[in-house]
């Protein structure tokens, strides 16, 4: 089988080196595209090959068109919203994502964003520490856990809301569990978001959440800027001075938050979540693991289409 490795923004080197390695220990072939200027060089690279690993690369149905061969599409990283999921299905191919593989990587930054926002973006003048604070985690999965935990070492009162895990799980961890997002939001002065971008949470996260936060309350979003309600965002911040956003994700109005509120608003240049070696390396060694296992065996544990 034929797999190719597409990726604009390219893995590290020993990344490259440890997939191809495990590709070929399989018998399998290896193939490389990286920093492809034109999207046209994608759909040729896609021809003929039997499995696709991307990291952020998108694939449209037109890349689903273009690949004749492929079987299996692997997004190395938790979010797969780049992957046209009805294409995929359509023509039978399976897509998977690498869950868990980027989570610490995520989940210190989040940590080091509430750092900088409570030491006023280390300017001058005094700042709060995070000790004794309340931190609510908006999804309590492989990310929201570690966010927890390390958030707990600070000193840290740390609260949940996830529909999906039982108060007991929680409870079993230390963690507080509360009975629905807007009690969350009510209680906790942090908020950090680990929700994906879906119909039901686009926007989600507005001035009706947001202005029920307690004061010199911030928002941490390392997950999509989808779930953002930009107006809202900024309606809110205009009436609460002190309410602080912070996000790993760039909103389309970034320039006019900055602009307004200056050291109450930070955006990361881009996206830098999983921008650490040993995210990167993990997630493309899954990636190669796990299409080597599914040619192998039929494991589909990670499809998510």
């Amino acid at each position: 089988m034929k797999i190719l490795v597409a990726t604009e923004k390219p893995f590290a080197k020993i990344a490259v080196e440890g997939i191809k390695e495990i590709v070929e220990k399989a018998g399998h072939q290896f193939a490389l595209l990286e920093k492809y200027a034109d999207v046209a060089d994608f759909y040729a690279a896609v021809k003929d090959v039997d499995a696709l690993i991307v990291r952020s690369d998108k694939v449209t149905a037109e890349v689903v068109d273009a690949a004749q061969q492929l079987k299996i599409v692997v997004r190395a990283g938790a979010g797969y919203d780049n992957l046209n999921l009805p294409a995929c299905t359509a023509k039978g191919i399976v897509a998977m994502n690498t869950p868990g593989q980027n989570s610490n990587a995520v989940a210190e930054l989040a940590i080091g964003m509430m750092v900088y926002m409570a030491r006023n973006c280390f300017n001058s003048g005094t700042g709060a520490e995070l000790k004794g604070k309340k931190l609510g985690i908006h999804a309590y999965g492989n990310v929201g856990k570690l966010v927890a935990h390390i958030a707990k070492g600070f000193g840290m009162k740390v609260y949940a809301f996830d529909p999906f895990v039982t108060a007991d799980t929680m409870k079993a961890e230390g963690i507080i569990p509360v009975a629905s997002v807007e009690e969350l939001y009510s209680t906790c002065q942090y908020i950090s978001l680990h929700i994906p971008a879906n119909e039901q949470t686009k926007k989600s996260i507005g001035y009706n959440l947001l202005s029920k936060m307690p004061k010199e309350g911030t928002l941490i979003n390392t997950a999509r800027k989808e779930v953002i309600n930009g107006e809202e965002l900024v309606k809110i911040m205009e009436e609460r001075p002190d309410l602080k956003y912070v996000t790993d994700v760039a909103p389309e109005n970034g320039a006019l938050l900055a602009e307004k509120f200056t050291t109450r608003f930070f955006a990361t240049p881009k996206k830098m979540g999983a921008e650490t070696a040993e995210a990167n390396i993990n997630a493309g060694l899954a990636s190669a693991n796990q299409i080597v296992d599914f040619f192998a065996t039929g494991n589909t544990t990670y499809k998510v289409n």
